[in-house]
């Protein structure tokens, strides 16, 4: 790719970029959100043909015009937002077999669903994915979708294979399922084009590293043990980057929530008991599966009835649904938030309106506009959320400055307990900074906050106490500063106090 060029209305995404790709090599594309990296992979992969430059392969010149141009030339791409990829209402081979389906035709039209399931299975066992080809996608957990995705782009004559964020959802076992497979590729010729924000995965598994800023090509550089993650951060953000956490100024009070014994109507969590005090930042760690994000979902109403006591400033409340849960004073950023934290295809200021558009409001329930889109246009400013307007649609925004509206439309809510579920999942070191400031700044106004993740150093750079839970139930409560990774591993996997 030479002297590639996007440009957006009041935006250039890309300014004059050049990058290799070679067969048989493992190549991460890195930088903050914003950088261009989603946007030079859509030009690869024939999402974006709106730019100038040029693309040549072995040599030759090619226009790639859509996307089928694109995997007709052996280009792939697994986003990371993989429900948009997927249809929940067909099995994971229809969806394996989706861009096949011809093949298994016979003369009369008739699919051949025996043959469709066999290709499908022979993919999940090379694959070693512990689902089955007639399972419905719809019942699978997001870590399970993202393989599905994997190996439906694995079906082709696959050439360049580009990974938007894979280990996203993925437990440490599936992580290094997925690394064992791409060596295999890697051995068969094909090249992997890595994006990650988990910067200590690119020295496992990647050869080379492209660094990105602000739409420019930065540096291209062989991986190797005499790199560090501060420098390739420093050439992200273009400046030396501090990741502690600043907690102080904060109060801790009384108790804001509890649980008694709670229980969802799923059976996938189990008799709860946590508590959460006023200006405290709570860590609900474990790996995946473990319950975190029932747990999360259950407390904000998302799965109905629950038995068991939820208690809000000592009261009973019932969170029997998500709008029970925001009059109960509950706040929920969910861990998939294209599909449950944002409206995609509306624009910044009604996102940011969604939950607080009773404030701008007059007579008649008329929307006074002018108001609502100077609210928007503050929480642009305040949240450093990069866009070229207000009225931009969110599904266009980079996946950081996505969170920062999830957030930032919750801030001026009445809510007192602020649930955050994976919050930094898939948004680069500078942008967690950001939400980690949001963060605390929520505890130092006196609210309540429950931070769920299997990101360990996160738990301990931020949380005062953590709950670590194994298997739907809470194995441990520990106090941050008095334990270590290594302790929450422990308990992560299974391990009791002795």
């Amino acid at each position: 790719m030479k002297n590639i060029c996007v440009e957006f209305p009041g935006v250039k995404a890309l300014q004059n970029v050049d990058c290799e790709f070679r067969g048989g090599e493992v190549k991460a594309v890195v930088g903050a959100n914003g950088a261009g990296k989603s946007t030079l992979m859509k030009v690869l992969s024939g999402v974006n043909s709106n730019y100038t430059g040029d693309i040549t392969i072995d040599g030759k010149p090619v226009q790639i015009t859509n996307t089928k141009v694109a995997k007709d030339l052996g280009i792939e791409i697994v986003y990371q937002e993989v429900d948009t990829a997927l249809v929940p209402n067909l099995s994971v081979g229809e969806n394996i077999m989706m861009d096949y389906l011809t093949n298994g035709i016979g003369k009369a039209g008739i699919v051949n669903w025996a043959h469709l399931h066999k290709t499908a299975t022979e993919m999940l066992q090379r694959l070693e994915l512990p689902i089955t080809s007639r399972q419905m996608v719809a019942t699978l957990t997001l870590a399970q979708k993202q393989m599905v995705v994997i190996a439906r782009a694995m079906m082709g004559k696959c050439r360049f294979l580009i990974l938007d964020e894979p280990t996203a959802p993925l437990s440490q076992k599936e992580t290094e399922q997925l690394f064992d497979l791409v060596r295999r590729l890697k051995a068969d010729g094909v090249g992997i084009i890595f994006i990650s924000h988990r910067l200590n995965e690119l020295f496992e598994i990647c050869d080379t590293i492209t660094v990105l800023r602000d739409g420019q090509h930065i540096k291209t550089f062989d991986l190797d043990k005499s790199i560090t993650q501060d420098y390739i951060v420093e050439l992200m953000l273009g400046k030396v980057f501090d990741q502690r956490v600043d907690k102080s100024g904060r109060s801790i009070g009384d108790d804001v929530l509890e649980t008694r014994k709670l229980s969802d109507s799923r059976g996938a969590i189990h008799d709860i008991d946590i508590h959460v005090r006023k200006g405290e930042i709570i860590g609900v760690s474990g790996l995946v599966g473990a319950g975190k994000t029932e747990l999360c979902k259950t407390l904000f109403g998302a799965f109905g009835k629950y038995s068991g006591e939820i208690l809000v400033n000592g009261k009973t409340v019932v969170n029997n649904s998500p709008s029970q849960a925001v009059k109960n004073e509950f706040a929920f950023v969910p861990e998939e938030r294209r599909k449950e934290g944002i409206l995609v295809g509306e624009t910044i200021t009604n996102n940011l309106s969604a939950v607080t558009l009773g404030k701008y409001s007059g007579l008649l329930a008329f929307i006074n506009k002018k108001a609502e889109d100077d609210a928007a246009q503050e929480k642009i400013r305040s949240l450093t959320i990069k866009t070229p307007s207000s009225k931009q649609k969110v599904g266009l925004l980079s996946g950081g400055n996505q969170q920062k509206v999830v957030i930032g439309k919750w801030l001026d809510s009445d809510a007192a307990v602020y649930i955050f579920d994976e919050p930094t999942k898939g948004i680069d070191v500078g942008a967690k900074g950001e939400v980690y400031k949001l963060i605390v700044e929520l505890a130092r106004q006196g609210k309540a906050v429950i931070y769920a993740t299997d990101e360990f150093s996160e738990i301990m750079n931020l949380t005062d106490r953590v709950y670590v839970m194994y298997n739907g139930r809470v194995q441990q409560e520990l106090i941050t500063e008095k334990t270590n990774e290594n302790e929450l591993l422990f308990y992560s996997t299974g391990g009791q106090k002795k």
